[in-house]
């Protein structure tokens, strides 16, 4: 691969999951405009993620992210962002507090509006259209005005996406964190579930510790902690034509950086060594994500790693493991070897949402008992390899949906379409998602109890 890089450069490598823009001058036009547009992220704050995620990687952290599947443009809200925002504080008290661990929280969020698709068309009846690639491409509606590519649209999602973060900035910054809300984050939906007396106990045990930290003069007002929290935006790097704009020169390093988000990540389907896709975001400076699927050889693995992060720096590459339950054990073991013989400095991370998909009911789902599957095996191939197994990456929403089977509700086939609303894949809903957050931490705890001691050389 060569060495010479620009925002552009990407341009002049082979693509996929590209859309075929019909107007070439209303793309050139948006692109202008979003180069125009002020950064929504600043590259300290992508350089104090890419520090936490070291953390992470020498198995001192642990990585929780999560979010949308696609966000949306209709369903955009103020309730929305605040609902999945706490589920995902909620799921860090319980593993930082379970697992006695510091978790790295990056939402999904602010930018997640493109989504790969498995055919560049659809077909109903005689009609073909493009396929829905997300809002920030097109519109679900099957016409022809509604899948025609809009690369307008890029701009209306960098709004969207300006807005998304100043309110989780708020969130984060203004008191909404604070620890001493615990008991008022949890959703009334979620209230009746076993998770929530689990939750409530939890967040008892905290108060008390807080009343003690109180005592011994720790307080929101004398420590930032404890009211305030670090909070992260991601999303797939998958549009380019929006990405390139809003990548800019760091004024105190010199160092370019993607500014649509803190950190990017290419997807299974587009991590090609000489693809596009690679090429862009081997040049930027944020923390990068790499979707590993089943089909990923280790020898491929290595080859990734060389273009993406060629100074094995720790905190610069996140693995997310999406092999499936029935491959986690399989096909995973291998590809920690590999990286772990060649002194790979990376954060492994389990994505257990995609590789567990099915239809049933005439709907895209997703076994709940699945997901907890892959979750267990991922933390069970790195017991027996003697690595951190050193996050979780998610598909959530903190409304009451009913889209991934089973769970503490019991969602069954019949019930799926009672709140099926996702615009793409099916998300946990909040008592599923703290559901995984209780059985990560009892991971957690016996990892720690453990720690990097091959699982053979246990007694």
């Amino acid at each position: 691969m060569s060495t010479s890089w620009s925002p552009a450069s990407w341009r002049t490598k082979p693509i996929r999951q590209v859309p075929d823009y019909p107007d070439a001058g209303a793309l050139t036009a948006a692109e202008a405009t979003l180069k125009g547009m002020p950064p929504l992220v600043f590259a300290g704050e992508a350089r104090n993620l890419k520090a936490a995620l070291a953390d992470v990687a020498e198995g001192n952290a642990f990585l929780l992210q999560g979010g949308d599947c696609a966000e949306s443009f209709a369903e955009f809200g103020a309730d929305k962002i605040r609902d999945s925002f706490r589920v995902l504080l909620q799921m860090a008290v319980v593993l930082t507090y379970g697992a006695a661990m510091p978790v790295v929280k990056v939402g999904r969020m602010a930018g997640q509006y493109a989504k790969p698709r498995s055919s560049d068309t659809e077909t109903q009846g005689d009609v073909t259209l493009p396929s829905y690639r997300g809002d920030i491409i097109n519109q679900m509606p099957f016409d022809e005005a509604s899948r025609t590519p809009d690369p307008q649209r890029m701009v209306q999602s960098y709004n969207q996406a300006s807005a998304t973060l100043n309110l989780l900035r708020a969130f984060a910054q203004g008191g909404y964190a604070d620890l001493h809300q615990v008991h008022q984050w949890n959703l009334d939906f979620v209230s009746q579930s076993p998770q929530s007396a689990r939750y409530q106990e939890l967040a008892d045990r905290l108060s008390e510790t807080l009343d003690f930290m109180a005592a011994c003069g720790l307080t929101s007002a004398t420590t930032p902690q404890i009211r305030e929290t670090s909070f992260y935006t991601s999303h797939e790097a998958l549009l380019l034509p929006y990405e390139e704009p809003l990548t800019r020169v760091d004024s105190t390093s010199g160092d370019w950086y993607d500014c649509s988000a803190h950190m990017l990540w290419i997807g299974d389907r587009t991590r090609q060594a000489d693809g596009a896709h690679v090429e862009f975001l081997r040049g930027v400076k944020n923390p990068l994500g790499l979707k590993c699927g089943p089909s990923l050889e280790a020898d491929d693995l290595l080859r990734l790693i060389d273009a993406l992060n060629p100074a094995n720096e720790a905190g610069r590459l996140t693995l997310i493991a999406r092999m499936g339950s029935d491959n986690v054990e399989e096909h995973l073991p291998a590809l920690i070897r590999a990286v772990e013989k060649e002194g790979r400095k990376v954060v492994w991370s389990c994505d257990p949402m995609h590789g567990n998909t099915i239809s049933a009911g005439g709907f895209k789902t997703r076994p709940f008992d699945r997901v907890l599957a892959e979750v267990r095996g991922f933390f069970a191939v790195h017991r027996a390899e003697g690595t951190h197994p050193g996050g979780v990456h998610i598909e959530m929403t903190g409304e009451n949906v009913t889209e991934c089977l089973g769970g503490a509700q019991a969602i069954s086939e019949a019930t799926l379409g009672d709140r099926y609303h996702t615009h793409c894949d099916p998300r946990l809903n909040a008592s599923q998602s703290l559901e995984l957050a209780f059985l990560l931490a009892e991971q957690l705890k016996e990892e720690r109890r453990y720690g990097s001691v091959p699982m053979a050389a246990r007694g």
